[in-house]
Order: structure tokens, then sequence, then C-alpha cells
């Protein structure tokens, strides 16, 4: 089912059409390759694409064995879905210490850098992982002190990453049998965003190669990826990580940030996210968007130029400017 309230039938018809045309770009359910040894990136041509599962719903509504029900039913967030995404920013209350710099500087953005888990997805994907593994409440506890910035992430990262030891079958069965779902309006965001020119990068502390088929599901190059990359022996088993990755380190945001900025020459950057790592990335981001809508944390709330519980106001921001 399509949530969105349209006025016509006709609107309603436009839509529904639109959203079977790209219903191929919306399953995340299965990793592009793992024949590779070691490849920490693929091509964007390949031409394996996630399998999608379920009649014809986008993915962030699939989740077995209730993929028949509607978006607002079976996703996870508590954010509002059925609400128009036209709703007027300056109808609403906004929270943020800086909240009127955050929405000029997302008006005349060159390049808008997303963390993943918890925010482009609804879970952590390292806490999926670890839970499809029999890991996951030990593996959570190391999650929640790194994302409320209690510890330092590279700590975080290796402890967690030593308790579940991931092979490649590991990962590819996890995606498999439970497959990641987008926050609700996050594909909007990203397609007005590079409709009106401006650049998308996935800056985060998790995996390549579970964000890739996140990045092919959106439209985002995989040269736009900013993570961490899983280190396997020449049998697909857990070698280690790459710690030469900016992400795999406390300020890794920062310094990722910092490393697009050079490459690209970018004026105007903005980093949305739910954690304190992505609270880093101010400066060089011009400003940091908070983002609520699957969790609240209030250490990262403080830190906000502009908090947000779902993504409609950013919406209306991109589409229609401040």
């Amino acid at each position: 089912y399509i949530s969105n309230i349209n006025n016509t039938d006709t609107t309603m018809t436009m839509a529904m059409a639109s959203a079977a045309r790209s219903l191929n770009r919306f399953a995340l359910l299965s990793l592009p390759s793992l024949t590779v040894a070691q490849q920490s990136t693929l091509s964007s041509s390949s031409s394996t694409f996630p399998r999608c599962v379920g009649a014809s719903i986008p993915s962030f509504a699939i989740i077995p064995p209730k993929a028949s029900l509607p978006t607002a039913t079976v996703t996870a967030t508590t954010t509002r879905t059925t609400r128009a995404l036209s709703t007027s920013p300056s109808n609403m209350e906004h929270e943020g210490n800086h909240v009127e710099h955050a929405m000029e500087m997302l008006s005349k953005a060159n390049a808008v850098c997303f963390d993943v888990d918890s925010t482009v997805i609804t879970e952590e994907g390292i806490d999926v992982l670890a839970d499809t593994l029999g890991k996951g409440p030990e593996v959570a506890a190391w999650t929640a002190k790194a994302m409320d910035g209690n510890i330092k992430f590279e700590d975080a990262l290796a402890a967690r990453l030593e308790i579940i030891q991931p092979s490649k079958s590991d990962i590819a069965a996890c995606l498999e049998n439970h497959p990641l779902r987008l926050s609700p309006g996050v594909d909007k965001l990203v397609e007005v965003l590079q409709k009106r020119g401006t650049d998308v990068f996935l800056v985060s502390g998790g995996f390549r190669l579970m964000i890739e088929p996140v990045a092919e599901c959106l439209g985002v190059n995989i040269e736009n990826i900013y993570a961490n990359t899983i280190l396997f022996d020449e049998k697909g088993d857990y070698a280690g990580f790459d710690a030469t990755e900016p992400t795999s380190a406390d300020q890794g945001k920062p310094k990722a940030l910092r490393t697009i900025k050079a490459k690209y020459g970018y004026d105007t950057m903005v980093m949305v996210g739910d954690g304190a790592t992505d609270a880093q990335a101010k400066p060089p981001a011009d400003a940091f968007i908070g983002f609520g809508g699957v969790v609240t944390r209030e250490a990262v709330k403080e830190k906000s130029c502009w908090f947000v519980k779902d993504f409609e106001a950013m919406i209306h921001i991109v589409e229609h400017g401040h």
C-alpha cells in the first residue's frame, strides 16, 4: 500500500505507477556479491540487484511475515507516515540550538551526509547481525555506549566485532533473513536532494558490505560511502577490520567530511544522524541535524542545530526553500 495522502484519483494512480516502476530500487535483502574475497566495494554497474520479497511494496515496509500490511502498520519507527510531506515547516514546532541556521544551510547545501544506522535505516546494522548470531544483548550494550558518547567508538567497534566475528556467509544470511528497512521518507528526501543537484553521502560507523545494498536502493553512488570494511581470510572467515578507515575511530566522521570537502570543494555541507559521532561532524559540516525518528538520544539532541523526528520538514525545505 502507498500511505501518502493524495487529493485526486489521478494523483494516486500516478504515484502508484511511479512506485511500481521504481520497485527494484527498494529491496535491501541481499548483498550484491559475496563471491569475491575481501572485496570492499562493488561496481555500480553490477547486474545483480537486491531481491524483492513480497508482492509490490517498498523495502522499508517489508517485515516478514506481515509484508502485506500497510507501511504505517508494519514499520518499527514512531514517525508519522501518512501525513502529507508538503506540510509547511512554519506550522510545526522545531527543536534545536540553531534551527534557522540549519534550515538555511540545508536549503543551499552542496552535499548532505547521512548516518545510516537508526537514521537511513530503522535499526543498528551491527545489532541486527549480532541478533542473528545469538549475541544480541551483549553487542547492543556496547552500541548504546558508543552512540551515547560514553566510550570511544574504536573501542566499542573492536569489542563488538570480537564478540560476533562475522563471516561473509553470516552477513549474507543476516541480510537474507532480516531485511533492512528504510526510515519512512528518507528515500523521498534523497530523491529531492539529488533532483536539486545536491550530492548525497552515506557516512557510517557500520559495515560497507551491509551499506552497499542500501546505497543502491537509494540511488547513491557506492563511491559516496564512507564506512568500515570487515576483513576476511581466504575461507571467508572473520579476520579483523580495516583500522585505516576514518569511520573506524572516534572523531572519524569529521575526518571523513573533511576528506569529502577537500575532494569535491563543497561550500556548504550538512550532516544528518542520530548518534554522538554524527554530532562530532560539525565542523566541518556547516550544520548538524539530529534525527530522533528511531531513537532519541538526549546528548545528541542537546548538540543538534535542528532536531527532527521525521524527514517531512527537511523535504519541504529542499523542495520549496527556506
